[in-house]
């Protein structure tokens, strides 16, 4: 495909694939002028001059071929830009067939063309050898679902070089060129065309060869005039197209045209090789015979390229437009701000932002410490200094903003007296007496001081407990302000420490942020989810928060950004935790620990009823008259559907039970409105009446008399209305109930059921009491026989067990056979034995080292073949030799054995301190034993005199 003037650039050939080509005498003349010729003279002259072509390769990238024809010394119509070879090219009925991708090659035309098919590439060759250097060049078909203006990607192309034999046959046009090949540089061939081609039938498939036959142009009047005026007026749209196209116009006054014949298929060919239209259309032009028709497409396209260049240099023209006048606005506001400063009327903007820091900074100036004092004036100098473009001076103006809107020294009066928290804490929280105590202790350390220090309180506990809602009472108790942040898989540093100022974006960490916030250097700062920090690839979050939350350090906390110490002792950091342990030691070495067990029931209703239904209440709309919501129906809510250790759980039930009830309340409103209404519609004719009435007795009254009827009959219309309004009224929305027994209308079926699977728990089976992150639970666990025969010793354990409780089982095992041999010296149960140990709900997994003495009681059960004391559940780890360890969680264990209607619980004797420490009301009614030694639990568990559990 031929550009000699095109809109894309032109490309040259490596010179290695081309001869060495010489100029000739007119190698100056640009194509302007060649056109100018043709139609001043409207005849065909021949032309000295150069060759240049301009195609596009199949690789995207374009070769300009220059090559020099000689003037021939026959007769002008025998001269030709192309000299024949021998044979002649129409004796080649028979061609190979090479794919073009981008656009068809015209007769007298050059085109690089790249072949990877070495097979191809080898044929090619081998013809150029021969002296028989043709080809058949043919544009390839856009696949069936194609977009032809879509541009294909790299991967269409390289699929296109898989095409082979008849695949590729049939994606072929028919008509094509046939092509000389000039030179073979590597996978590189240089195509010329000569004339028009026409596919027939296929010879070979690989390399694909076709029968072709030799087209010729339909005969045609040169001297016509329809011809002579379409070609003019072809020559005339190219020449304004030169004019209008800049770079067509340096392509063609930096290359000559092509010289030769010059007739009226040969400009045809020339227009349309040289356009910027699809592959498409100018394969129309090459298949076109007609050479009118010819023209006529030509002429299509050359105009459409004229079209184009208008709209080119109309946008041209649109943007630099825009461009000059932003730049004269510019330069226009730069002059007023110079009048207006010279005037004093105006300070530039360094002066306006030097004066604004200046004046914030002013107020603090006797508080703020000295060396803050320093960088904040050399930082105002160097503001002075800079130009306001440079990125310097966003960087100071930044830093700047950031120092001198910090609280330096500026605290909030603190609120130290103790009845008053004590009152908000129990107004805010129902319970957490701990934790109550530990913020009081702080108020009266501070007020007895005369000033507080700050501390690091971790608050640990389950889901919904209340540890964000503690810290924000805590900060309303002491008058604080409140500032919350959570680092729950915060995995970068610099969220804490700060960014570098150098960075693009920097910012300081968290805390100074903080400050800035809420305006003072005492906040109350609540760190939540403490102990879910991520570790990423931009440090150690937790490490970093060691200088924050340290006591001794973070009285001169250095944060990346500022770069200056500063003093945080005076803030009060309260953190959150589920688990303690996933804390990292060092950093929970910094934390006072205050546990936040959860709630039992008796809290929970108090809760419930107190806060949650209150609050639910107001925020539905629902005054306290409309519904009633019964002790029955919390305590089946908290006992069925929300046995968690928090109460979040319960607040979204009871949310959800307040929706419906607005739900019901609202329908139950439209449907007496609209009872009403139709019972004011149904007695039409009595308003009737009553108005004809009115209308009768006001004619027959003076003036004044009527005014006072009128008066009267209103007043009887408002008394009515009245009265109306109160029947309506008397029809009052019914109080919505709701009870234990249509409680799963609002909230679906209970979700959970009673722990306890068994009444009397059988041979082998001993209820333990598990912790648990969500409170605490009861578990059974079973052992039972699998097989009885000498030397059979074995135990099996299922129940997606963690690694503690298996290596549990096996020294509960151990410990049973050692007791057995002791209480029962002849009984040989544990040698000839293959036991199987089971804790229910295999679904969840099972970890922890407080199930030893339990197992060992069911073995034993087992092994003696009594059942344990009803109501019974335990909980410690016991040794190999007997010892009993203690545990953790006492207060949800008890809880839960509690819910399950417990009445005797074994208990470590370490672990007494923690039971006596409990509330009353959760101690209430247990028989509880504390043992160091596993014969105490024999002894408790198997008494026959005081086990009512046997068997029948």
């Amino acid at each position: 495909m031929l550009k000699l003037i095109s809109s894309s650039c032109i490309h040259r050939l490596n010179p290695a694939s081309v001869p060495v080509l010489r100029p000739v005498a007119d190698s100056a003349s640009p194509l302007l002028r060649v056109l100018s010729s043709l139609s001043l003279s409207r005849s065909n002259r021949y032309l000295g001059g150069r060759i240049f072509f301009c195609s596009d390769s199949s690789e995207g990238s374009d070769h300009v071929v220059e090559a020099e024809v000689k003037a021939a010394e026959e007769s002008p119509s025998k001269a030709s830009a192309i000299v024949s070879t021998y044979p002649r090219p129409e004796d080649y009925l028979t061609v190979l067939a090479l794919p073009l991708q981008h656009r068809p090659l015209f007769p007298g035309f050059y085109m690089p063309i790249f072949v990877k098919d070495p097979k191809v590439l080898a044929a090619l060759q081998e013809s150029r050898d021969r002296q028989a250097p043709y080809a058949g060049a043919f544009l390839l078909k856009d696949e069936p679902d194609s977009d032809p203006s879509v541009v294909s990607s790299s991967d269409t192309e390289k699929s296109v070089y898989d095409l082979k034999g008849k695949e590729l046959f049939n994606r072929l046009h028919d008509v094509g060129t046939l092509a000389q090949i000039s030179s073979i540089h590597g996978d590189q061939v240089i195509l010329i065309g000569h004339r028009r081609l026409r596919i027939t039938e296929m010879v070979s498939e690989d390399p694909l060869t076709v029968k072709v036959d030799h087209l010729k142009d339909k005969a045609y009047n040169k001297d016509d005039d329809i011809i002579k005026a379409t070609s003019f007026e072809v020559i005339s749209t190219l020449r304004d197209v030169l004019k209008t196209s800049s770079l067509w116009r340096d392509h063609v006054q930096t290359y000559t045209k092509h010289i030769g014949d010059f007739t009226y298929p040969r400009l045809a060919d020339f227009g349309a090789a040289i356009s910027g239209a699809n592959k498409l259309q100018c394969q129309q032009v090459l298949e076109e015979l007609d050479v009118y028709k010819r023209l006529k497409l030509t002429l299509e396209l050359v105009k459409k390229e004229m079209e184009i260049s208008k709209i080119q240099e109309s946008i041209a023209k649109a943007i630099e437009e825009k461009i000059s006048g932003e730049q004269r606005r510019y330069l226009l506001n730069e002059q007023l701000k110079a009048i207006k400063k010279e005037l004093g009327l105006e300070t530039d903007d360094k002066t306006a932002l030097t004066g604004k820091f200046r004046e914030r900074i002013e107020p603090k100036r006797e508080k703020c410490p000295p060396h803050v004092l320093q960088v904040i004036d050399e930082e105002l100098t160097k503001l002075q200094l800079l130009e306001a473009s440079s990125s310097e001076f966003s960087v100071t103006r930044n830093y700047l903003d950031w120092l001198t809107a910090l609280p330096w020294g500026e605290y909030s009066d603190e609120n130290f007296d103790v009845t008053r928290a004590q009152k908000i804490l129990d107004e805010d929280h129902y319970g957490l007496t701990d934790v109550k105590e530990r913020i009081l202790e702080f108020i009266a350390v501070g007020k007895l001081r005369g000033t507080s220090q700050g501390k690091i309180i971790c608050l640990s506990g389950p889901p919904g407990v209340g540890k964000t809602s503690i810290g924000r009472s805590i900060a309303r108790a002491l008058n604080r302000k409140f500032f919350r942040f959570s680092v729950g898989g915060l995995a970068d540093v610099a969220e804490i420490k700060g960014h570098r100022r150098t960075y693009i974006g920097a910012m300081p960490g968290k805390m100074v942020q903080c400050l800035k916030n809420v305006e003072t250097a005492n906040p109350l700062v609540l760190i939540d989810e403490i102990d879910k920090l991520g570790r990423g690839h931009a440090g150690d979050p937790a490490s970093a928060l060691l200088e924050l939350l340290d006591p001794e350090q973070n009285a001169n906390f250095l944060d990346h950004y500022l770069d200056v110490p500063i003093d945080l002792s005076k803030v009060l950091f309260v953190c959150t935790a589920n688990v303690v342990e996933m804390i990292p030691s060092p950093l929970l070495d910094r934390m006072e620990v205050v546990a936040i067990a959860g709630y039992i029931t008796d809290e929970k209703m108090h809760i419930a009823r107190d806060y949650l239904e209150k609050n639910t209440r107001e925020a539905c709309g629902i005054k306290p008259e409309q519904v009633e919501v019964t002790d029955a129906a919390l305590l089946a809510l908290i006992e069925s559907y929300c046995r968690e250790a928090g109460v979040r759980n319960l607040q979204k039930h009871i949310e959800k039970i307040y929706r419906k009830i607005a739900l019901k309340l609202v329908r139950q409103g439209e449907t007496i409105v609209e009872n009403s209404a139709l019972v004011e519609s149904s007695n039409p004719e009595h308003m009737d009446e009553n108005s004809e009435e009115v209308d009768n007795l006001q004619s027959n009254q003076p003036a004044d008399q009527s005014l006072c009827l009128d008066n009267k009959s209103t007043d009887m219309e408002v008394s009515k209305e009245r009265e109306e309004d109160k029947e309506i009224e008397t029809k009052t929305i019914d109080k919505v109930l709701v009870d234990n027994t249509n409680l799963d209308d609002f909230v679906g079926k209970p979700v959970f059921h009673a722990e306890r699977i068994y009444d009397r728990t059988p041979t082998g089976v001993v209820m333990g009491l598990a912790w648990t992150a969500m409170g605490g639970s009861t578990l059974y666990i079973e052992t039972t026989l699998v097989e009885e025969g000498e030397g059979k010793a074995s135990l099996h354990v299922t129940g997606q067990l963690g690694d503690v409780m298996k290596e549990s089982a096996q020294i509960a095992h151990t410990v049973a056979r050692a007791i057995l041999l002791e209480k029962k010296p002849g009984n040989p149960f544990f040698a000839n034995s293959k036991l199987h140990l089971h804790v229910p709900a295999g679904a969840t997994p099972k970890d922890g080292p407080s199930a030893g003495c339990t197992m060992t009681t069911s073995l034993l059960s087992l092994a003696l073949k009594k059942p344990v004391k009803k109501d019974l559940a335990m909980t410690g780890e016991v040794t190999l030799t007997g010892k009993i360890l203690p545990i953790g969680g006492v207060k949800e264990k008890t809880i839960a054995a509690r819910r399950s209607e417990v009445k005797t619980i074994i208990f470590p004797s370490a672990n007494r301190r923690d039971f006596d420490e409990l509330a009353p009301n959760v101690k209430e009614g247990l028989d509880v034993h504390f043992v160091d030694d596993y014969l105490q639990i024999f002894d408790l568990a198997f008494d026959d005199e005081k086990s009512h559990n046997t068997e029948k």
